[in-house]
């Protein structure tokens, strides 16, 4: 492993031996006689250390994780590969976890290799398919390894960009699932943020791919200040005041800085005051009293969005990102900023903006649909040098504000944290609005590894020569909150694996059921499972020694004293638990519910029989065997305790299997042998190849939808609208129904939604019984926009009446499309009708992908 820190050169490298300077001479020598040399002398800039030795450790032929921060240049060492893999006549894959990276990388890599050399693979994108450099997401490339695609021969080198992906809960597995099943004469090189277990990451790759150079740098190539700006009330200009104490050059420490605790104290003072004059007489009945009777501690005053820009912007601080964890919120701020008059531009920039914005609009939209999208709205905004940045505009609207900031002629984006992956955005500045955002279920703190992945955007190399982060004073915030974020730079990076159904028939269709199961002890999540194992094995052995000891001390002539302490340890459980289970339990009958509370009566009843007519309460000692009985009963509990953790983690990856694979079984997608060895063979039936070409987080669901003929009388809008019900990710509150049904609640829809609803509850018990997690349930919400889009309806007309963005309804609607290509493609259907259902599953893709949906931002 190597590790850099950024360092000036010693003296005492000039004082050298001469044997020394002769090595060094030598290895300079070879050094530049090297491809990386090569490489290295067609940059307009020096390579910095990290970067030299990751080239030089891919050349000889070793995997490669590089850790370092945003901004760093870990992408040089991917520019490298791709430099290698032409210097060596290999192919090379560049990979990303999302198509707006896939996209920028498609483009930077053509203006250096030109369009005959380089392709582009995302999910509604296919360019140069076969050429010696593919940019793709992620899911493409895994897509590829399980259907053994013969580009994969001459396939030498894979670049994972933002390898740290793997970590999220949703789309994290394919990252493993990649690097598990990638062919061993695959170089893989993992670029990630800063991670502080990075190197359990490196030796679990070491595991599977073989030797791995990890190489890390913690070095900001651009120095980064902490700031929080405050602001007394609205007649106040705000001020930025620095998180951290400088020192005799003007540096911050890290050091809280006394004169922001003052002010935030004197901010607290005014909040206090303003609300004693504006609070009713107690004595007239108010009764403003917090929770528990206390006072509700007074606020002070939060700057307003459009008054932080505007002295950000005096203070020559722009440009900037403004993190707000809302879509609406990221709206609201540029109307704010309109509407106080602020203006970020002149009068050529604001004429240049149009033109670009004119030139990469024309010929995408209809006058409607760019109305529908207040298009004329967005570009005012950007000629005043604002915009929204956020998963609820449409491709192309982010696209625009992505090249005019990094333009530099728009100073000011808004943005949710999607923003912060990869995509080239730096700043001179970032503001974080808040210390926290919504998750989907409640409000949670930021953590050290989102707070610095947001920030790590302020700095660009080679203009700014300080980076700026400015925490907005909030409510309940305290600056160590900040200081605690800030200070820690990196963050541990967990697996998100778990088996899935279209893994598990892939899996087999490759392997035997063993292997498969060997396979999956291979990911990361059981390397994790295992590491964390060997500490419960050391409580194990230390709990059985202390039985052991406990068991000699209550050693009685007169029986077994050990079963005698079992009998009571279970009556206590079965008297404590029993009853509460019971009650809490759903019974079909009041007479099955009276049959299991007798058999508990029974049961108790036996136990104390056996409790008291055990030898052992005859032996004059038993209260001093009792003594030791209760330690030896703690201990026991606290090692099942153990041993289940224990259990649950060492090969839990391959349990999950297990159970999925009883579910396949159970549902006609495999067949099960038991050998007389007592080795198990599983097979793929029809249905389970088909499972094995549906990619869908509802893929076990759709399939047996599909087979069953439910689809049969949709048209291609109907099957369009009803299987919307699978991809569509409701907002906040949403019901989960549409406004109508096409064709009424009894037409066939209606009908078919409902099946497909009854369906996935099936499968969700199916999972719940078998110990898996129940899968998200389908959701009609828009069933019936999606049949008026599929029915060539304008988006306009689509989204009239409906509070959906133009960019949720094109995400979705092109996750429909895959859905119903992937239908299309999943070979011949073992059921009536199967080749019809095909081809208006094809219609159905080419109604929905068109327009804005099929726009893929790639010329």
């Amino acid at each position: 492993m190597a590790r850099h820190h950024h360092q000036k050169a010693d003296s005492s490298e000039m004082k050298l031996s001469p044997a020394q300077r002769y090595a060094s001479f030598q290895k300079t020598k070879q050094r530049r006689s090297t491809i990386a040399a090569r490489f290295a002398a067609t940059l307009p800039f020096d390579l910095d250390d990290f970067q030299q030795d990751a080239n030089e450790a891919l050349e000889a032929g070793s995997n490669v994780l590089v850790a370092a921060p945003t901004g760093a240049g870990k992408t040089v060492v991917a520019d490298f590969a791709i430099y290698l893999a032409q210097d060596r006549n290999v192919k090379a894959f560049y990979t990303t976890p999302i198509k707006a990276l896939s996209n920028q990388k498609y483009h930077d890599l053509v203006a250096v290799y030109g369009p005959d050399k380089v392709g582009l693979l995302t999910g509604d994108t296919s360019i140069n398919s076969e050429a010696d450099i593919v940019v793709m997401t992620t899911e493409v490339l895994r897509n590829m390894i399980y259907e053994r695609s013969t580009t994969l021969s001459a396939l030498r080198y894979v670049i994972l960009d933002e390898v740290h992906y793997l970590a999220d809960r949703f789309r994290g597995p394919v990252w493993e699932e990649v690097i598990i099943h990638l062919p061993q004469t695959v170089k893989i090189v993992g670029l990630s943020a800063t991670v502080s277990n990075v190197e359990d990451f490196s030796r679990w790759i070491s595991s599977v791919r073989g030797e791995t150079k990890l190489v890390i740098s913690e070095h900001r190539p651009v120095p980064l200040e902490q700031h929080v700006i405050v602001q007394a009330d609205d007649h106040t200009e705000p001020e930025v005041i620095d998180l951290y104490r400088r020192d005799g050059q003007g540096q911050q420490t890290t050091k809280l800085n006394p004169e922001l605790i003052n002010a935030l104290d004197r901010l607290d003072r005014k909040a206090a005051r303003r609300r004693g004059e504006q609070r009713p007489d107690k004595r007239k009945g108010f009764k403003g009293k917090g929770p528990k009777g206390r006072e509700p501690k007074p606020q002070r005053h939060t700057p307003r969005r459009w008054a932080v820009v505007d002295e950000l912007h005096f203070l020559g601080m722009l440009p900037g990102i403004y993190f707000i964890f809302s879509r609406n919120g990221c709206d609201q701020a540029v109307e704010q900023c309109i509407n106080a008059g602020l203006e970020l531009t002149t009068d050529e920039e604001a004429i240049k903006i149009r033109r670009i914005v004119d030139d990469m609009v024309a010929g995408q939209l209809s006058q409607e649909d760019l109305k529908a999208l207040q298009f004329s709205k967005f570009r005012f905004a950007l000629e005043e040098g604002f915009a929204s940045h956020h998963a609820g505009m449409i491709a192309l609207f982010r696209q625009i504000v992505e090249r005019l900031f990094e333009e530099g002629l728009v100073k000011m984006v808004f943005a949710t944290e999607t923003l912060a992956l990869g995509i080239n955005m730096p700043a001179r500045c970032v503001v974080v609005e808040k210390l926290e955002k919504y998750n989907g279920t409640g409000h949670v703190a930021l953590t050290p590894g989102e707070f610095t992945q947001l920030t790590g955007r302020a700095g660009r190399r080679g203009i700014d020569t300080i980076g700026h982060a400015i925490v907005v004073d909030h409510q309940d915030f305290i600056p160590a909150t900040a200081a605690a974020l800030s200070s820690k730079r990196v963050y541990p990076l967990h697996s998100s694996f778990r088996p899935t159904f279209n893994m598990a028939v892939n899996l087999l269709n490759a392997s035997d059921y063993q292997t498969a199961r060997i396979t999956l002890d291979q990911s990361f999540a059981q390397w994790e499972a295992n590491e964390s194992a060997w500490q419960l094995e050391s409580q194990i052995t230390t709990l059985n020694k202390a039985l052991e000891g406990y068991e000699q001390a209550f050693q009685c002539s007169h029986g077994d004293f050990k079963q005698f302490m079992t009998i009571r340890m279970q009556l206590s459980d079965i008297e404590k638990e029993g009853r509460k289970k019971l009650k809490h339990e759903v019974f079909l009958t009041d007479h099955d519910r009276s049959q299991a509370f007798r058999q508990l009566e029974t049961d108790i009843q036996t136990l104390r029989k056996s409790e008291h007519e055990h030898p052992c309460r005859d032996c004059p000692d038993l209260q001093q065997h009792l003594k030791w009985g209760h330690r030896w009963a703690r201990e026991m509990r606290e090692l099942n305790r153990v041993t289940d953790r224990y259990n649950s983690r060492t090969g839990s990856v391959a349990r999950q299997f297990d159970r999925i694979c009883d579910i396949l079984c159970q549902l006609g997608y495999l067949d099960r042998r038991d050998r007389s060895d007592g080795q198990v063979d599983m097979t793929l039936t029809d249905k389970g190849r088909i499972l094995r070409r549906i990619y869908s987080e509802h893929d076990l669901e759709l399939c047996e939808a599909m087979l069953s003929g439910m689809f049969n009388k949709l048209d291609a809008r109907g099957l369009a609208s009803v299987l919307s019900s699978l991809v569509y990710e409701p907002r906040r509150g949403a019901q989960g129904e549409p406004r109508h049904y096409p064709g009424g609640v009894s037409g066939h829809i209606a009908i078919a939604a409902s099946q497909l609803r009854g369906v996935c509850a099936n499968i969700g018990e199916l999972c719940t019984d078998h110990g898996l997690e129940e899968p998200e349930q389908p959701d009609c919400g828009i069933v019936d926009v999606m049949f008026e889009w599929a029915d060539g309806n304008s988006l306009a007309s689509c989204l009239y009446g409906t509070d959906m963005t133009g960019g949720d309804f094109v995400r979705t609607a092109k996750r429909l499309a895959d859905v119903l290509q992937q239908i299309a493609a999943a070979g011949p259907l073992p059921l009536d009708g199967g080749e019809a259902l095909q081809d208006i599953a094809h219609e159905a893709a080419d109604r929905v992908n068109r327009g804005i949906v099929s726009y893929s931002g790639v010329e």
